[in-house]
């Protein structure tokens, strides 16, 4: 038993804890790197060397739009400096003086891919691009992007600007869990108020080429060739697509996507609610909580090969902490989800799950999906 809970430690300090199935037939693709991810749980469904170093190119700006957002500026106005106008490559063609909305800026980055807008976003949310800078940094250390060096806000090549398919796929990810991103990254044509003409979107499976697409951005320098993320949602599955210097990437995309849809199925492995839990190598229990159901992408012969281990930290039951251990799930031998488990509170907890617990009963629905 203890070896076994040895191994189970190791998978956590693995940072591919979300592992593609073993033996499963692949999707063939042009790009050096390559991943697909499922956005609920985090796992992945199909890699190419999704761990190597690359530059990245434009796919950076999902970087910095995200901080734009989460600042909480989007309505404020931004004087547009000498250096923003100044940036080299892709343009909206900011002037020197120029007021604009930081939400704007953020439109222009995101579907038109300005390097000015980049640079003038920077500035006023970082206080320098520098200062942005050392935001883009923390913020991929916090999500959890190991691989990621981020030394500009826009991608232009640096020897210090960095990253991998697996990492903008877990920054993808994080995006697309807050609804203004959503919204910003899936608008095919946009025009401020203060704009006498409209951006369109540069994302070809957007706006024309893959109807199940929901978002994205592209990317390209003669250094990491051409770079592309893509999420793409069909009924209940929603999937996120990675490639770095590929030289077919939309047919990769799609490629990926259809093969992800056609292979999996979106399955309850867990439901939310109370579950006692036995604390390692006593005969103690101790009951937790899910806050919601976990559903992850099974293949058909999946379904019937999900194992399951619980970690509950020791002394958690007495700490107060909220997060008293995990869930990890298997299929077969590898780990493809994981789900804390939170302490069960007396109250309004018992309340709720009462009345969800009879609610569930009469309806014979379950209202958190």
């Amino acid at each position: 038993m203890r070896g076994y809970a040895v191994l189970m430690i190791v998978f956590f300090l693995v940072s591919t804890l979300i592992s593609p199935s073993v033996g499963q037939a692949k999707p063939g693709v042009s790009a050096d790197n390559a991943v697909l991810m499922e956005q609920s749980s985090g796992r992945v469904l199909y890699d190419k060397q999704a761990h190597e170093q690359r530059s990245i190119a434009s796919i950076t700006k999902i970087m910095t739009a995200i901080i734009a957002i989460e600042s909480g500026k989007l309505d404020e106005t931004v004087t547009v400096s000498n250096r923003a106008v100044h940036a080299i490559g892709s343009s909206i063609y900011l002037e020197k003086g120029e007021k604009i909305k930081l939400k704007d800026l953020v439109y222009g980055l995101m579907l038109r891919s300005g390097n000015d807008a980049a640079v003038a976003i920077s500035e006023y949310v970082g206080g320098s691009v520098e200062g942005f800078v050392h935001l883009m940094n923390k913020k991929a250390s916090w999500i959890g992007m190991t691989n990621s060096s981020f030394a500009n806000p826009h991608g232009l090549d640096a020897d210090n600007h960095y990253s991998t398919a697996y990492d903008m796929a877990l920054l993808m990810r994080y995006a697309m869990d807050n609804n203004v991103f959503r919204q910003v990254t899936q608008t095919k044509i946009y025009k401020s108020d203060d704009q006498k003409y409209v951006w369109r979107n540069k994302h070809k499976l957007l706006t024309s080429r893959y109807q199940y697409t929901i978002g994205g951005k592209t990317g390209y320098t003669s250094t990491a060739g051409r770079t592309l993320v893509t999420a793409a949602k069909k009924e209940d599955m929603e999937l996120i697509a990675v490639t770095l210097n590929a030289s077919a990437d939309w047919n990769d995309h799609i490629g990926m996507f259809e093969w992800g849809f056609d292979n999996y199925d979106m399955t309850t492995i867990a439901e939310k609610g109370l579950s006692r839990y036995n604390i390692e190598s006593t005969d103690n229990q101790v009951t937790g909580y899910l806050q919601q159901n976990v559903n992850v992408p099974l293949k058909k012969d999946e379904q019937l090969q999900i194992d399951k281990k619980s970690f509950i930290l020791e002394g958690s039951q007495r700490s107060g902490k909220d997060v008293i251990g995990k869930t990890v799930f298997f299929s077969g031998s590898v780990p493809i989800a994981e789900t804390p488990i939170y302490a069960k509170r007396e109250g309004k907890t018992d309340f709720l799950d009462h009345v969800v617990s009879i609610y569930r009963q009469i309806a014979r629905v379950d209202i958190n999906g």
